[in-house]
């Protein structure tokens, strides 16, 4: 059985606390405050982000972190309540673009503060600017190092198990 220094798997179990504890205040701010689903405000936060405000729904399911079945169930829900809507792709006929609508920016204006309140209340409060800084650096490598293996398609299996939390 392989070991992980205890250190960084008391780092990782503190992640991923942290990372649910917080995320769970921050949709229950969000629902209560907006009536807006968390998954619903990170897809209209991507597609306001974006070019022209749309993207290809595998770019989507990349950004939103779900799977490609459930992006398009959640899309379903979404175009259905006139936030979204779809647009096909000119260049591949099976293809299409989830774009957002007038009524989707307009939820995603009034949501956005009180999410950024919800951040800055749960989170960026707690931490310094150089621990801002340093925690960014580090997750950051983390996640590109990741980002370029499974763009690879060489995600690697692990030699072996660490013990589970």
């Amino acid at each position: 059985m392989e070991t992980i220094d205890p250190t960084k798997l008391a780092a990782w179990r503190a992640l991923l606390e942290a990372h649910s504890r917080i995320s769970q205040r921050l949709a229950g701010d969000l629902e209560t405050q907006t009536g807006l689903a968390l998954s619903w405000y990170d897809v209209l936060l991507h597609l306001y982000e974006a070019d022209g405000q749309q993207l290809r729904m595998l770019e989507l399911a990349d950004a939103v972190l779900l799977s490609k079945s459930g992006l398009t169930r959640l899309i379903d829900r979404m175009a259905a309540a006139g936030l979204v809507e779809r647009v096909p792709c000119e260049d591949d006929a099976r293809g299409f673009f989830v774009h957002l609508t007038s009524a989707g920016q307009q939820r995603f204006r009034r949501a956005a503060p009180v999410h950024l309140a919800g951040i800055e209340q749960h989170f960026a409060s707690r931490l310094g600017h150089e621990e801002a800084q340093e925690l960014n650096r580090i997750l950051g490598r983390i996640s590109n190092v990741e980002k370029e293996a499974t763009s690879r398609g060489s995600r690697g299996a692990p030699s072996g198990r660490a013990k589970k939390r």
